[in-house]
């Protein structure tokens, strides 16, 4: 009976390590696959085929995302994409962008001890759905061009969102990618070219119903990631409403530029963050929008 039972602790114990063994293999070649085709290359036919092999439980939905986002065209933006996966898939593809950033250093590290190290790391969730979303957005930027949010209207009680900051960290996410799509008529054009940012602008989705700026859920505690991997750990609001902050102040500016009418002025001035005084310590946009309000109240 004891010789049964050890035989059967053992088989379990194999099976066990086997598909564990087959995760890690499945996790990296989905890596590298994301390496290689995350950005403008197309996927052959061969490459989607054998994602969509994977069929077990765990990985299946895995490798559909992973397929998912490196095809040009893609349905990225659909519900079934926009709704938070559960906590097991949230760090598998953490870990696949992980290790696909390893790929791209000039010293890589073993792929498969990396792996193995972030499989038994304790990675805070919001870090996941941190991820989770900048996925997301970065594929619809680098396949879904030209830029056009314009027709979206995200619904923020539909993605099983679990807290108002996992809610913040999906806003502030899709934001910083439209962001992003204006920065450089603002900053590098000479001179600033309003015109093209504000048609930009113009394409920025809806939230809830209501142009992007009305949301002001941003009263969430704070918490610290590393952001930018030069600059170490840092505050997640102090990053991210910062950049907000900025590209509220760009809309403004583009309003004055572009014959805005003074409705939408106070609508952006009124009705978004910026007269929000009690969230200026996370910009360093504070003077600047001191300023904007006391000119206001002259």
């Amino acid at each position: 009976m004891k010789k049964i039972l050890i035989t059967c602790m053992l088989c379990c114990l194999s099976l066990s390590f086997y598909a564990q063994v087959q995760q890690q293999n499945q996790i990296l070649s989905l890596a590298k696959d994301y390496h290689n085709y995350m950005f403008r290359n197309q996927p052959t036919k061969d490459v989607l085929k054998e994602m969509r092999s994977i069929t077990d439980a765990d990985m299946a939905p895995v490798a559909d995302f992973v397929a998912q986002i490196i095809t040009p065209k893609n349905s990225i933006l659909h519900s079934k994409y926009l709704k938070r996966p559960d906590d097991a898939t949230l760090k598998s593809l953490y870990i696949i962008r992980k290790v696909s950033q390893n790929l791209g250093e000039k010293e890589p590290v073993d792929n498969k001890q990396l792996i193995d190290s972030l499989m038994n790391a304790n990675v805070p969730v919001y870090e996941l759905v941190d991820n989770y979303y900048e996925m997301i957005f970065t594929s619809d930027g680098n396949k879904n061009q030209p830029f056009n949010l314009s027709k979206m209207d995200f619904k923020m009680g539909d993605y099983g969102l679990k807290d108002d900051t996992e809610n913040g960290i999906f806003f502030l996410k899709c934001m910083n990618y439209c962001g992003r799509t204006i920065w450089g008529y603002m900053n590098i054009a000479k001179p600033m070219n309003t015109q093209k940012a504000y048609e930009f602008i113009k394409k920025f989705p809806k939230f809830n119903g209501r142009p992007y700026f009305f949301y002001r859920d941003f009263y969430f505690d704070d918490f610290e990631m590393v952001v930018i991997k030069s600059k170490g750990v840092q505050s997640y609001k102090s990053y991210y409403l910062d950049k907000y902050y900025e590209t509220l102040l760009y809309h403004l500016v583009c309003l004055n530029k572009e014959g805005g009418s003074q409705k939408d002025i106070d609508d952006l001035l009124l009705g978004s963050i910026l007269r929000e005084r009690s969230l200026y310590s996370y910009t360093q946009y504070k003077e600047t929008l001191e300023e904007i309000f006391k000119e206001v109240k002259e």
